[in-house]
Parts: structure tokens; C-alpha cells; sequence
């Protein structure tokens, strides 16, 4: 315990900053501290953090319920590409007009695929109507 103006004067004679630590406590505190070094400190160990986490990004491959066999094949294959580099990937069954009546051909479609990608990643989220898309969520296997 000290006052204010002690402990500035003993702040400047040590070449350090006096930082207010918790301003709400009484009497508050404070700490005699480099503050530029503690501030260097605190931004490398935020970058540190931020270093180690791994962004997952979500791919979308549109589908239509016409989808001729070797564009199926071609879009399932990036799907598996994009499940083999870790990414999530988003299938999308895109209904036109009319077509919106055969929702049967869309689950089915999304069932083949599922069927299909079963080695490599599984569904995280059931297919699902969104307006007049079928989506259904896929997400990487994780390697043991």
C-alpha cells in the first residue's frame, strides 16, 4: 500500500510503467510493469493461438435432379477430393419450376451419394428441404 504519487515516483526511478490492474477493487490496484513489453507479450501469444487452429471451410457442389451419370461421378469425385483435404462439404440438390414435384429423385440422389462417400466422410446433417433445395451436409472422416 502506497500512494498514488509514491508509486509513480517509484515507477520513473526503475525506467517502468505503473498499469492499473483492477480498477474496480478498493483500494485499486496497480503494478509497476513494462507496459510495452507486456502488451508484445500478450499479442504473440494471441497470434500463437491463432496459429494452431485449423479453419474448416465449407465446398458447395450443386447437383440437379436430370444430373447425367458422368457429371455425377465428376461432382463426386471433388467431394471426395474435398473431404481427403479436410474441408466440409455441402451437396445441394437444385430443384427448377416443376421439377420441385419430384423431391423423390433429389433423396435419391442424395442417398446414392451417400451410399457412395461412406469411406471417406458421413453425413453430419440429414438431407433437408431449404426452399426449393435439398441440402445435406458432409463432413471428413477423422483419420485414427
Amino acid at each position: 500500500m502506497m500512494s498514488p504519487e509514491e508509486a509513480i515516483r517509484v515507477a520513473e526511478e526503475q525506467g517502468l510503467d505503473l498499469v492499473e490492474v483492477a480498477p474496480n477493487g478498493k483500494p485499486s490496484v496497480c503494478r509497476i510493469m513494462d507496459y510495452g513489453k507486456y502488451l508484445y507479450q500478450m499479442k504473440r501469444k494471441a497470434h500463437d493461438a491463432r496459429k494452431h487452429q485449423k479453419s474448416v471451410t465449407v465446398k458447395e457442389v450443386k447437383f440437379r435432379p436430370n444430373t447425367d451419370e458422368h457429371d455425377y461421378e465428376f461432382k463426386k469425385n471433388h467431394i471426395i477430393r474435398f473431404l481427403k483435404q479436410g474441408d466440409k462439404v455441402k451437396a445441394n440438390v437444385w430443384f427448377r419450376g416443376r421439377e420441385i414435384v419430384h423431391k423423390d429423385i433429389g433423396r435419391n440422389l442424395i442417398e446414392r451419394l451417400i451410399d457412395e462417400l461412406e469411406e471417406v466422410g458421413f453425413l453430419e446433417n440429414r438431407s433437408k428441404m431449404e426452399g426449393n433445395n435439398l441440402v445435406a451436409i458432409f463432413a471428413p472422416k477423422k483419420d485414427k
